[in-house]
């Protein structure tokens, strides 16, 4: 099954500085795991995500279970079938989308600009993959407008969910 994981997922699974409970850690730690056997991850084309991933945690493989998840994106990234290149095309000029495939909707203005990468990755896979978040609390609180688009959020530690997050 093809998924799309935002960086906060290999961040919590590496126990670095979110405040992630245990549940929350080893849910992370299980759900890597399982695409690093399987394959299906999505990126971009033009190495947004995958840059994101290094930046945040290099690409050594050490020490923690996200170090090792971004080491293997990373080495198997010219393997389909275990990392997936997805086109997503830029938008230049002033306005809140910085992509094309990104939905045109009001409610998602506010969106991390930083993460529309992950949904426009998501849409333009054509195949509805989710998106995997730990505690990013934008996924959250955009959720209802990111479903209405036909996007598919998995929040895996939903514990951590913002008190004022719709349910």
């Amino acid at each position: 099954m093809a998924v799309v994981v935002d960086t906060n997922v290999a961040v919590v699974a590496s126990r670095l500085g979110t405040g992630a409970d245990d549940l929350c850690v080893n849910r992370c730690i299980a759900r890597l795991f399982t695409i690093q056997q399987q394959g299906g991850l999505l990126v971009d084309d033009r190495g947004l995500i995958l840059s994101e991933y290094t930046k945040k945690l290099g690409h050594s493989g050490q020490p923690g279970v996200g170090h090792f998840f971004v080491k293997w994106a990373h080495d198997h990234q010219a393997i389909p079938e275990k990392v997936r290149q997805v086109t997503i095309t830029p938008r230049h000029g002033d306005g809140w989308r910085r992509f094309e495939e990104f939905p045109d909707q009001q409610g998602l203005s506010t969106f991390h600009k930083k993460d529309q990468k992950f949904v426009a990755v998501a849409i333009a896979s054509g195949d509805t993959p989710p998106i995997l978040n730990a505690v990013d609390s934008d996924w959250w609180n955009h959720s209802a407008a990111l479903n209405s688009a036909g996007v598919i959020v998995e929040c895996l530690c939903p514990q951590h969910a913002p008190e004022d997050a719709p349910r």
